[in-house]
């Protein structure tokens, strides 16, 4: 009986270590790419080797000097702080109107944000380029704007689940003091969800920085690129710039990896708090 659970309890960290490896390997490997030449990178052996043969920052110096990966970083953080400011405003507002008030429909109203949220992004891409280039409004930071039909439907779901979660006597007794709904609101209900809130942010902030195609479609100029399109035009007539994708990536991954570590507790906070219902 020991001998078993000895040996199942091995076979589980093996297959955890395992699975860690193969979560860290890809990020890994990106990091020593970076690193190598691009001779290296095509070279049948060079390639997978674990440590470069020729270790250089070339690809570094040229994305950094050259390719304007700065300019890039400085709109995805734009982008995506107003994004998530406005999404988690507008869907603070949302999901407590769904969490508290009842009314007929309710039910379906959840339902059809569901489902926007499953609109493919091409479906209203075309719409939305036709919108903004009537309006004037390609190639501006205006491309917040359509990057709430892939943010609030996911905000407004986590959020109606955490509200669910506060009791209501917290506000009768708030408004039995006098206050009002928005004092209830951003004094009580807000500060009680705070690690939903939280978590939101985030998913919402992780969604605008990682967005691709509205950005593509909508700002072709290079100087309202944001980080995965600039990404996307490391390359030549003939061949891509593997090189400096690599150390690209690296690089624009250092910000949404230090905002994880730094709030990984509120993080797992927020998404297990709304999950049991009592």
């Amino acid at each position: 009986m020991y001998k078993g659970n000895r040996s199942l309890k091995i076979l589980t960290i093996l297959l955890i270590v395992a699975f860690l490896f193969a979560m860290i390997f890809p990020f890994l490997w990106v990091f020593i790419t970076s690193f190598k030449t691009t001779g290296e990178i095509y070279s049948p052996t060079g390639a997978f080797n674990i440590i470069p043969d020729n270790p250089t920052t070339k690809n570094y110096v040229s994305v950094l000097f050259e390719k304007g990966i700065l300019n890039a970083v400085k709109n995805s953080f734009i982008v995506s702080s107003v994004t998530t400011i406005y999404i988690i405003f507008v869907a603070t507002l949302c999901a407590y109107a769904i969490s508290r008030f009842h009314f007929r429909g309710k039910n379906v109203l959840l339902g059809l944000i569901l489902a926007v949220s499953m609109f493919p992004q091409m479906i209203v891409t075309g719409p939305v380029y036709n919108l903004f280039n009537e309006l004037g409004l390609t190639n501006s930071f205006a491309i917040v704007l359509p990057y709430s039909v892939i943010t609030l439907p996911t905000a407004v779901w986590i959020l109606v689940t955490h509200f669910n979660q506060i009791p209501l006597a917290i506000e009768e007794s708030a408004k039995m003091d006098g206050a009002s709904p928005f004092q209830i609101l951003y004094r009580i209900v807000f500060p009680l969800a705070a690690p939903g809130v939280f978590t939101t942010a985030i998913i919402v902030f992780i969604a605008a920085w990682n967005e691709f195609l509205l950005t593509i479609t909508l700002n072709a100029d290079q100087a309202y690129h944001t980080v995965p399109v600039a990404i996307s035009f490391l390359r030549t007539q003939f061949e891509i710039l593997w090189g400096e994708v690599t150390a690209a990536t690296t690089i624009v991954t250092i910000p949404t990896l230090i905002i994880v570590l730094l709030f990984q507790k509120q993080i797992v906070s927020g998404l297990t708090s709304g999950g049991v219902k009592e």
